[in-house]
C-alpha cells in the first residue's frame, strides 16, 4: 500500500507539473523572443533618430551615425538607402529589403542564424531608407535555458516533495493497517486477549475500535454459551443422583460394581464439563495433549464394555507420544465419539481395531460400514437414531489439530473413521510425561 501511494502521488504530481510547466516553458521562450525583438526596435528607432540628424548626401556622416548605435558597433545594424550603397553589416536578403522599402512598413524576416528587423524610414526629399537590425538565435533565446533549468528543478522538487509526503502519510496508514491485521491474526489464532491500539487515519481508528468491541462481544457470547452448558450439565446431577441411589441399592456383584464405577466416571465427567465451561474464554491458554495417553485412558474404559459384549479388539502403535494442540477434554470427547460409534452402530460381538501413531488415530470395525459419509458428517443428521453430533465433534477436533476427519471402508470390511494428521506439521513439544499403550 505504501509503494502504491507513492506511485500514485508521483504520477499525479508529475501530470500537474507538466500541465503547468510546459505552457510556462513556452511562454518563457516567447518572452525572450519578444524581448530581443523589442531591443531590435529600440536600436532601429535610435538609428532613425541618427538618420534624421545626419546629412543625407554624406556617406561618412552616415557611417558615423551607424557607429553611434550599439547594434552598429557590434556589426548587427545596416542602413539601406535606395540608389546608394548599404552602410553597415547586412544579414537580410535583398528581396526582403526591397519588399520593406516598397511597402514602407516594418518587417521581421528570417536571416541566416537568426532574424532581421526591417524598419522603413522616409527621409527628406521623399527618399526611402530601410534600417536593418539583426538578431541572432542566441539573442532570441537568451536566458531561456536557465529559465527552463529552473523550471525543471522546481518540477523535480515538487514531485520529490509530494512523493516524500505521500510516503510519510502512507507509512502512517500502513503502520496502522499492519497493527490491525496483526491484532486480527492473533485473535484468530486463539489469543483472545489481542486488542488493537487505535492509530492512523480516522477510518482506521474507527476500524480498530470496532475490532476491539467485536472481540469483547465474542468473548461475552462464548462465555454466555459456556455458562449455559454449565447450567445444563448441572441439571444432569439430579437424575444422576437418583440413578446412583438405585445402583447403590443393587446387591454386591460385578454388575453393580461396574454400574457404580460408571456413575463415578460420569459424575467426574460432568464436574469437569462444568469446570471447563465456567472458565472465561479469555482466560484459556493454548493446551497440548498426548493422543497416545488419551487413547490409553479411554480404551481402559471401553474395554470393559467390549468384554461384556464379546467384542474382539486390539490396538496397534502407541510406542511414541503424539502431541496435539488441543485441550485434553476436547480430545477425550473425540476419542469417546470414535469408540462409542462402534458400540452404538454395530451389533454385539462385532470386533474393532485401533491404531494410533504420528499419522493419527484410526478406528476400524467389522460392521456394515457407513453408506452415506456425507450425510454422516452433517451436524445433527443421523440415520441411526443418534444425535448426529459425534462425527462433527471429531471433525472439529481433527481440524483444530491440523488434520482432517477421514471416513472410508476399512480393512475389517466395515467402517474406518480416523483423525488423520498432517505428516508435514511441525513437531509439538511435550507438556508433561506420558505413558504408552500396553496391552
Amino acid at each position: 500500500m505504501r509503494s502504491a501511494l507513492m506511485r500514485l502521488s508521483f504520477a499525479i504530481t508529475t501530470m500537474i507539473a507538466l500541465a503547468f510547466l510546459v505552457p510556462l516553458a513556452y511562454v518563457t521562450k516567447q518572452i525572450a523572443h519578444d524581448r530581443a525583438l523589442a531591443e531590435a526596435r529600440y536600436q532601429a528607432d535610435a538609428m532613425v533618430a541618427a538618420l534624421a540628424s545626419a546629412p543625407g548626401d554624406q556617406q561618412g556622416a552616415l557611417v558615423r551615425a551607424v557607429a553611434t548605435v550599439p547594434a552598429g558597433q557590434s556589426g548587427r545594424l545596416a542602413v539601406h538607402l535606395v540608389g546608394n550603397p548599404t552602410v553597415g553589416t547586412s544579414h537580410a536578403l535583398t528581396g526582403d529589403v526591397d519588399r520593406a522599402a516598397h511597402g514602407r512598413r516594418s518587417l521581421t524576416v528570417d536571416a541566416p542564424g537568426g532574424v532581421a528587423y526591417l524598419q522603413t524610414v522616409v527621409l527628406d526629399g521623399d527618399r526611402t531608407a530601410v534600417v536593418e537590425v539583426y538578431v541572432s538565435d542566441d539573442e532570441l533565446t537568451q536566458g531561456v535555458g536557465a529559465a527552463w533549468l529552473a523550471l525543471a528543478g522546481l518540477a523535480v522538487l515538487l514531485v520529490a516533495g509530494s512523493t516524500l509526503v505521500a510516503d510519510r502519510l502512507g507509512a502512517q496508514i500502513v503502520r496502522a493497517t499492519r497493527k490491525l491485521a496483526e491484532g486480527a491474526r492473533a485473535f484468530g489464532d486463539g489469543d483472545l486477549h489481542a486488542r488493537v491500539e487505535p492509530d492512523g487515519p480516522p477510518e482506521l481508528r474507527d476500524a480498530a475500535k470496532s475490532f476491539n468491541r467485536m472481540a469483547e462481544q465474542m468473548i461475552a457470547f462464548a462465555d454466555a454459551e459456556r455458562e449455559l452448558a454449565a447450567d445444563l450439565s448441572h441439571r444432569l446431577r439430579t437424575p444422576l443422583t437418583a440413578l446412583r441411589l438405585d445402583a447403590d441399592a443393587m446387591p454386591p456383584g460385578p454388575i453393580g460394581e461396574r454400574m457404580r464405577q460408571a456413575f463415578d466416571a460420569l459424575d467426574d465427567e460432568i464436574e469437569q464439563i462444568i469446570t471447563q465451561a465456567r472458565r472465561s474464554a479469555a482466560d484459556r491458554q493454548p493446551e497440548t495433549t498426548d493422543l497416545v495417553e488419551v487413547v490409553a485412558d479411554r480404551l481402559a474404559f471401553w474395554s470393559v464394555l467390549a468384554e461384556d459384549q464379546n467384542r474382539p479388539w486390539r490396538v496397534t502403535g502407541g510406542q511414541e507420544p503424539v502431541y496435539l494442540p488441543v485441550s485434553e477434554a476436547d480430545l477425550v470427547s473425540a476419542v469417546d465419539c470414535l469408540l462409542g460409534n462402534v458400540f452404538q452402530h454395530t451389533g454385539e460381538g462385532t470386533g474393532f481395531e485401533v491404531h494410533v501413531s504420528a499419522r493419527g488415530l484410526y478406528v476400524d470395525d467389522a460392521g456394515s460400514g457407513i453408506a452415506d459419509p456425507d450425510r454422516a458428517l452433517r451436524r445433527g443428521a443421523s440415520g441411526a437414531g443418534s444425535t448426529g453430533l459425534g462425527l462433527d465433534i471429531v471433525r472439529r477436533v481433527a481440524e483444530a489439530a491440523g488434520g482432517r476427519l477421514l471416513i472410508e471402508r476399512g480393512p475389517l470390511r466395515g467402517a474406518r473413521i480416523a483423525i488423520e494428521l498432517d505428516p508435514f506439521a511441525p513437531e509439538i513439544p511435550p507438556p508433561r510425561a506420558t505413558r504408552r499403550i500396553v496391552r
